[in-house]
């Protein structure tokens, strides 16, 4: 059974910090590309970050660069999402995702709020 599990989801004030985390199991993890995703309230879903099967390279939208960075350990098949000077508008379910085969975990909440 394949299942992608995050955790790490909290409630923050601004400029705080979180460390998001999604284990998988059920496929072989270090052949695929992973990504974040996440979906605010009335918003439709946007991508994040992605990283590399190899975890060489790794890509974000522009509004987190420099301030979230994904990092990857194929020996413990877990992605992390490390966010730093989160926003209120960073506020949504983050959802990790291996596309190739369409496998998504149950996202987990980051609300940012003063």
């Amino acid at each position: 059974e394949v299942q992608l599990v995050e955790s790490g989801g909290d409630m923050v004030q601004p400029g705080g910090s979180l460390n998001l985390s999604c284990a998988a199991s059920g496929f072989r993890f270090s052949n695929h590309d992973i990504f974040w995703v996440r979906q605010a309230p009335g918003k439709e879903p946007e991508w994040v970050s992605g990283i590399y099967n190899g975890g060489s390279s790794t890509y974000y939208r522009d509004s987190v660069k420099g301030r979230f960075t994904m990092f990857r350990d194929n020996a413990k098949n877990t992605v992390y999402l490390q966010m730093n000077r989160l926003k209120p508008e960073d506020t949504a379910v983050y959802y990790c995702t291996q596309l190739s085969q369409n496998y998504w975990g149950q996202g987990t909440q980051v609300t940012v709020s003063s």
